[in-house]
């Protein structure tokens, strides 16, 4: 990859490059039929519709800043007077003209350091439009972790439903074989035929969400047109314990989201004090040079026949009707709103990140019930389920029975193998202890 800088800047330039390639260059970069939770993050940085709306709005809120530090452009005025329908502009050269004209020009000169505040104020949106475009990764990093341990759950049970469906059809044909041989009854074989069915739906079922886990994966990387060849790649997170953390306070502080709300209370502040500047005058100034005809019986000297004069003018506003209370009133209802939306990001934040390690301490005590007795158990029943009918020693409801409890507790597992993953990754990227890929 080449080097462009390591400011602000250059990385935002490169991800718009990355965002402006081709499909087929998108498709080379990556193999979605092998796809790993790195190369779906890259892609995310790159090809996420929500992200590149972010980075829009910051590319707004930088023009905004580069208008604000915008002094006021001179006006120039032109004019003629004193035309005279019947006599007409005389003859001669332009100067000769018998009109009266005029060219001014006026400068609104700016007080009460109004362009430093807009500026501040810009500024400070700015820098809450970068704060928000951090948030919409983080946001859009935890959309992704779902969606792939959705698409992976979504994997391990097509898997699970289509095993037990062959596993059936097997059971089937030798079922058939000891029916017509007389050793088994017609009831046990439509018995057995009934939950071959039902297993084949379950695979059709578990193919279906696979499809649409496929899908939701897609939207997030910006590939719906190759949505049907993703398949997740990367194993399942070792189930480990987590602690409560002592910095909560610092990881909250520390969240683009309560970063951005804190930069608009300072954006809030700089528009209270610009408000209340408008109440200092700005001055106009103006210089105006006038050039008019002469009679030529008051001229001194002869052949004088024009005149020309020039001017100074200074304008000031008189507030004696209005004095900008409404924008006053304003600005402080938004500086009010503004600390009422930090108060209310920070206790969002604060409730997140509990419920976050909440549902991960939760989630691995529910994987570890899975792995370490769960499934063990329910192996150990349909092995010795599947023996004993083998050899006689149980009928079929009993088989069915195994095989329904071991299929369904293998399903609950990979279930708590995506809730406890998506659980993790909600807490990584709330406390900066993942991988930021």
């Amino acid at each position: 990859m080449c080097k462009l800088t390591h400011s602000w800047a250059g990385k935002m330039l490169l991800g718009l490059a990355f965002a402006a390639q081709a499909p087929s260059a998108f498709c080379q970069s990556a193999d979605l039929g092998a796809l790993t939770l790195a190369q779906s993050e890259q892609l995310l940085r790159s090809r996420n519709r929500e992200l590149q709306a972010a980075r829009r709005a910051l590319e707004a809120a930088q023009a905004n800043t580069l208008s604000a530090g915008a002094r006021p452009n001179p006006t120039l005025s032109l004019g003629v007077a004193t035309i005279n329908p019947s006599a007409g502009v005389g003859a001669g050269p332009l100067r000769d003209k018998t009109v009266d004209s005029s060219v001014r020009v006026d400068q609104v000169i700016e007080r009460g350091e109004r362009r430093e505040l807009r500026v501040a104020t810009a500024s400070r949106l700015e820098s809450a439009s970068t704060e928000d475009l951090s948030d919409a990764v983080r946001q859009q990093r935890i959309a992704l972790r779902s969606a792939y341990y959705d698409l992976l759950f979504a994997q391990d049970k097509a898997f699970i439903t289509q095993d037990s469906a062959a596993l059936f059809e097997g059971s089937m044909r030798a079922a058939e074989l000891r029916l017509k041989a007389g050793d088994l009854a017609s009831a046990d074989v439509s018995r057995l035929r009934v939950d071959a069915l039902r297993a084949a739906n379950d695979a059709r079922v578990a193919e279906a969400d696979r499809r649409r886990a496929q899908l939701a994966l897609a939207y997030l990387i910006g590939a719906e047109a190759q949505a049907a060849v993703i398949h997740a790649a990367d194993p399942w997170p070792p189930a480990t314990d987590v602690e409560a953390t002592d910095g909560t306070d610092e990881l909250i502080e520390r969240r683009p989201d309560v970063r951005a709300a804190r930069k608009r209370v300072e954006a809030a502040q700089s528009a209270r004090e610009l408000a209340r500047s408008l109440r200092t005058r700005d001055v106009s100034v103006g210089m105006q040079y006038d050039h008019y005809p002469v009679n030529p019986a008051y001229a001194l000297g002869s052949g004088a026949g024009t005149g020309s004069s020039y001017g100074v003018f200074v304008s000031i506003p008189i507030f004696a009707l209005y004095n900008h209370e409404g924008e006053i009133q304003r600005a402080e209802v938004d500086y009010g709103a503004a600390l009422e939306t930090l108060d209310k990001v920070r206790a969002q934040a604060r409730g997140e990140l509990s419920r976050a390690l909440y549902d991960l301490q939760a989630s691995v005590e529910r994987l570890r019930r899975h792995d370490e007795s769960l499934l063990v158990e329910a192996k150990k029943a349909a092995d010795s389920a599947e023996f004993a009918y083998k050899n006689g020693a149980i009928g079929v409801m009993d088989l069915l029975d195994a095989r329904r409890t071991l299929r369904a507790i293998q399903i609950d597992a990979a279930s708590a193998r995506n809730d406890y993953s998506k659980a993790r990754a909600a807490w990584e990227i709330a406390t900066g202890s993942g991988k930021a890929d």
